[in-house]
C-alpha cells in the first residue's frame, strides 16, 4: 500500500499517527478485507481496536451488509446465548416473543465480537460451530438455522494463556486466531504520536465547547510523552479534554491560544491519589465513562471555572484600590485562589465555596457542587463495578484508601 493510500484511510477513519505498527495493522486489514477469514484483533484495553473492523468491512465485498458490533463482555452470562443466536416466545422468563439474535441479524455482513475472552465456555461452543459451517439454534429451539456472517473478535486478554488455564476453548482459538491483527499500545508508539494524538482531541474539545485552543512548550510535550500511557488512547483523550475545560478559557479571538508548561501539564497526569475529575481509565468496554456522563461534569467543571475566575477578578479589584502600604488591607493581595486540577480538589473548593457562600448569601445549585460532582461519580463506579473498590479506583484514576474515604462521608451524609 503506498502513503497516499495508506493516509486516505487514516483520515477517512480520524486515525491520528505515523507509527509502523500502527500503519502494518492498517495495511493488514485492507490486505485480508476481500476475504471471509475470520480475524482476531489483539492489543490492550483503549488502543483502538474498533476501528479494523470498520476498516475490514468498508473494503469487504460484505460493505453493503450490516456490521454489527457487539461487546461479550458487557452482556450477562444468563442471556448471552439469547442476544447472539435468538430465541423462541416462551424459551425462558421474560421472552414474551421471538426474537433475533446478532448472526440472524448481521446475516449477508460483519458482525464484530470485542472482548471474546469474556465468552462463556458454553457460548464458545457455539460459536464454533457457526465459524465452521454456518449453523445456530436459537434458545428455546430445536430447529438449526444457517447465517452467512464474517466475524471479526477482538480480545485484551492473552488468549493463548486462557486456553492454558482452561478458560478459552483451544479449538475455537485455533479457528479464531488464523489471521491475527495486533494494535500496538501508545507506549510502544512513536512519541510523536502522543502528542499528536493530545491537540486533536484537545482542538476537538475547544471547537465544540468555543474554547481557546491550547499548545504545549517542549518541557510539557517531553513530559507528556514521556508517560506510560497504561490506558493508552482512551485516557490520553480524557485528560487532553480535561486540560482543555480546566486550562483554557472562552474564545474572543479565533486566532487566540494559550501555550502551557510542564508545570501545568504534571498536574494533570494521573498518581496513585489522584484528582477524581481527571478519570485515568485503565480498563476497556463497559467500565468507560459514558459521553452523557462525561458532558455533565465537564459543564459543571466549566462552571466552576468560571465562578472562581469572577471571584479572582473581583478580589483584584478590591486589591487595587487597597492602600499601599502595610497593614491588614494588604491581606486581600494574598488571597489564594486553588487550581481546579491538583490533587487537593475537593478540599480547596469546598473551603473557596463556603467562603463564597458566607460573604454572597448565595448558594450554588447542588447539581453543580463539586462535592457531590465526586460523589455521584464514585457512586455511578460503585453501581457499575458492583461495589468493587478496586476496579473504582483503577477506573477513577485514585487510590482504593481514597474511594473507602469518600464512600465513608457519602454514607455519613
Amino acid at each position: 500500500m503506498d502513503t497516499i493510500e495508506l493516509q486516505r484511510i487514516k483520515n477517512k477513519y480520524d486515525i491520528i499517527g505515523s507509527d509502523p505498527m500502527l500503519n502494518h495493522a492498517i495495511e493488514t486489514a485492507v490486505s485480508v478485507a476481500p476475504t471471509d477469514l475470520t480475524v482476531l484483533i489483539t492489543g490492550e484495553s483503549g488502543t483502538g481496536k474498533d476501528v479494523i473492523p470498520q476498516i475490514i468491512h468498508q473494503n469487504s465485498l460484505r460493505r453493503t451488509g450490516k456490521y454489527l458490533a457487539v461487546n461479550c463482555g458487557a452482556i450477562p452470562e444468563g442471556t448471552i446465548n439469547a442476544e447472539l443466536f435468538g430465541h423462541e416466545k416462551g424459551a425462558f422468563t421474560g421472552a414474551v416473543g421471538e426474537r433475533k439474535g446478532y448472526f440472524e441479524e448481521a446475516n449477508g455482513g460483519t458482525l464484530f465480537l470485542d472482548e471474546i475472552g469474556e465468552l462463556p465456555k458454553e457460548t464458545q461452543a457455539l460459536l464454533l460451530r457457526v465459524l465452521q459451517n454456518g449453523e445456530y439454534i436459537k434458545v428455546g429451539s430445536s430447529k438449526v438455522e444457517k447465517t452467512d456472517v464474517r466475524v471479526i473478535a477482538a480480545t485484551n486478554v492473552n488468549l493463548s494463556y486462557a486456553v492454558a488455564t482452561g478458560k478459552f476453548r483451544e479449538d475455537l482459538y485455533y479457528r479464531l486466531s488464523g489471521i491475527q491483527i495486533q494494535m500496538p499500545s501508545l507506549r510502544e508508539r512513536n512519541k510523536d504520536d502522543v502528542y499528536l494524538l493530545f491537540r486533536k482531541f484537545s482542538s476537538d474539545f475547544a471547537e465544540k465547547y468555543k474554547l481557546s485552543k491550547l499548545s504545549l512548550n517542549h518541557e510539557a510535550i517531553h513530559l507528556l510523552t514521556s508517560y506510560r500511557w497504561p490506558g493508552n488512547i482512551r485516557q490520553l483523550k480524557n485528560i487532553a479534554e480535561t486540560v482543555t475545560a480546566m486550562e483554557s478559557k472562552p474564545l474572543r479571538d479565533l486566532s487566540e491560544r494559550i501555550e502551557l508548561g510542564a508545570g501545568v501539564v504534571q498536574k494533570y497526569i494521573p498518581q496513585e491519589s489522584g484528582a477524581l475529575i481527571v478519570p485515568a481509565s485503565a480498563q476497556g468496554g463497559s467500565s468507560a465513562m459514558s459521553d452523557s456522563e462525561k458532558e455533565q461534569i465537564i459543564k459543571a467543571i466549566l462552571y466552576l471555572k468560571g465562578e472562581v475566575d469572577s471571584l479572582k477578578n473581583a478580589v483584584k479589584a478590591l486589591s487595587s484600590r487597597a492602600p499601599s502600604g502595610p497593614g491588614p488591607e494588604r491581606e486581600a493581595e494574598k488571597v489564594h485562589f486553588p487550581s481546579l486540577s491538583d490533587s487537593t480538589i475537593l478540599t480547596e473548593i469546598e473551603q473557596e465555596e463556603e467562603a463564597s457562600q458566607a460573604k454572597s448569601g448565595v448558594e450554588m445549585p447542588e447539581d453543580l457542587n463539586i462535592r457531590k460532582i465526586n460523589d455521584e461519580l464514585i457512586r455511578i463506579s460503585l453501581e457499575k463495578h458492583g461495589g468493587r473498590a478496586k476496579e473504582v479506583a483503577e477506573e477513577l484514576g485514585i487510590s482504593e484508601r481514597t474511594v473507602y474515604r469518600r464512600l465513608a462521608k457519602i454514607k455519613g451524609k
